[in-house]
């Protein structure tokens, strides 16, 4: 609890009383410093504080040999900060990594610095290549802007599954100027040149200094943001000029129904890049829907990026895979296939989806069937036998409500897969798993239930049984059952 300087003081009064004992007749002319051979060694009552030259300023609090650090604080998902040294050109994916390494977590993949206002309600994922301290130079200093260590598994989404991030009814007309390529392909080709289609469509924008929202049509291009003045007119003499792309972020906007009155929550705004977050700054803009949003937020980060999004993503499929289990770089889905086991011959991969799925269920049936032998054994009543086991999963969330386990997976990535497990608010003893799929979230009830006199937990109306939410989460990682995809990336709480 001591500051430097007073446990400095504190020890040098300790040091000073020890040599007055061993030096009864001091010289009262002139003072020299006692011989190191005379005098014992103090040892050091807190080593594991101190520096190697045994000063009392602790290690973290020092700054690195090199003059040029600067010393950054990042917030973890449970309000809990860590401070870094970081060079003036250190990006966010450099940032994310002496985080990974310092924090020790698990894995090494889709971790991402978050930019957030609370007071604002905004968020705005970092772009790996983005300067972390040019960013922070924006920030007003009065403001409450902190940067969150978090994961992200949306961030390159839209280059695996472009048809979901990139709907045809929103691409422009103008766009379709390769005669004979599908709409897919010509995203696609787009894509890997480091742009994508023109966008447009209908947006709620939230009129300057009221709550009063207008329904707008937008074009997104190359050259900036426009409105139509009529309707969906693309006319020149009907369209004004709004932004250049290049000058702006994009942020999601969180609570905007409370903070702005938003007529829907799928909102986000832009703003330009350079200047510090003031309201007046920010325009306001509500979609229809989730994909909607998620289109025009994309569309804003390639167009401003460009090609630099691409090495990005490229990049991130060369960093470390995941310590806890292997996966694609495609999809995971991929590297799952079918065997048969049963013949002397050794396995064979099965080739007609039918026998596929009959042989999922036989396996799936069989599981049960080995699972419910061992849960009945004499030395595993069920009194001993750990129902409570997923409390101490990551996945597991307690009593989170609906809308925050909605929140909390679209925080971090709203992909095919991210799901978490919560207690249910409207039946008691009972739990519900939240998944994404198709940039929705969707909810299962798991209900418990019995069976030969001992607890179950099932999704399915006791066709397929699990003994506790482990088991449930580990089966459904391999097998869809009745869920749309195998459980895939659990939702976590980053704590730093």
């Amino acid at each position: 609890g001591f500051c430097s300087e007073s446990r400095e003081n504190l020890f040098s009064f300790k040091k000073e009383e020890t040599l007055s004992t061993y030096d009864p007749t001091p010289s009262s002319s002139s003072y020299s410093p006692p011989l190191s051979s005379s005098v014992p060694a103090i040892p050091n009552p807190f080593p594991e504080l101190c520096s190697p030259s045994k000063s009392p300023v602790l290690i973290s609090s020092l700054p690195p040999p090199s003059s040029d650090k600067h010393l950054i604080k990042v917030y973890g998902e449970d309000s809990h900060s860590r401070s870094v040294w970081v060079s003036p050109e250190a990006t966010a994916r450099e940032v994310c990594q002496m985080l990974v390494q310092t924090a020790h977590c698990s894995d090494q993949e889709n971790w991402a610095l978050l930019e957030v206002h609370p007071a604002l309600g905004l968020e705005r994922c970092l772009e790996d290549h983005e300067v972390v301290l040019e960013v922070q130079s924006s920030w007003s200093l009065k403001g409450d802007t902190k940067l969150v260590f978090c994961k992200n598994y949306a961030k390159y989404e839209f280059f695996r599954k472009p048809m979901l991030f990139f709907p045809e009814s929103m691409i422009s007309d103008s766009a379709d100027v390769n005669k004979g390529l599908t709409s897919s392909e010509l995203i696609q080709n787009l894509l890997k040149s480091g742009t994508c289609p023109e966008i447009q469509g209908f947006l709620h924008v939230k009129e300057p200094s009221r709550k009063a929202w207008k329904k707008v049509y937008f074009f997104l291009r190359r050259s900036g943001l426009y409105c139509s003045t009529k309707g969906s007119s693309k006319e020149p003499r009907h369209l004004q000029y709004v932004a250049d792309v290049k000058d702006l972020n994009v942020y999601t906007v969180v609570n905007s129904r409370k903070l702005y009155g938003a007529p829907a929550d799928f909102t986000f705004c832009i703003k330009p890049s350079r200047n510090p977050v003031r309201t007046q700054d920010l325009k306001i803009l509500c979609a229809e829907n989730e994909q909607t949003r998620t289109c025009w937020t994309s569309s804003f980060r390639l167009f401003k990026h460009g090609k630099q999004l691409q090495c990005n993503y490229q990049l991130s499929k060369l960093a470390p895979r995941s310590l806890e289990r292997p996966t694609n770089s495609t999809d995971g889905k991929a590297s799952l296939v079918a065997m048969d086991f049963s013949g002397k011959a050794g396995g064979r991969v099965i080739q007609n989806p039918t026998e596929a799925q009959s042989a999922e269920r036989e396996e799936g049936q069989a599981w049960r069937r080995r699972e419910a032998l061992r849960c009945s054994l004499p030395n595993l009543s069920s009194g001993t036998r750990p129902s409570s086991i997923h409390k101490t999963q990551q996945w597991f969330h307690g009593g989170v409500s609906r809308k925050d386990a909605q929140r909390l997976i679209e925080k971090q990535g709203l992909v095919d897969g991210m799901f978490l497990i919560r207690d249910s608010q409207q039946h008691a003893q009972c739990f519900v798993l939240s998944l994404c799929y198709k940039l929705k979230t969707k909810h299962y009830l798991v209900i418990p239930c019995e069976e030969g006199g001992r607890k179950y937990y099932t999704m399915d109306d006791g066709l397929t049984l699990f003994v506790d939410l482990l088991q449930l989460v580990e089966f459904h990682q391999i097998n869809k059952g009745i869920l749309p995809v195998c459980l895939k990336h659990p939702c976590v709480c980053v704590a730093l």
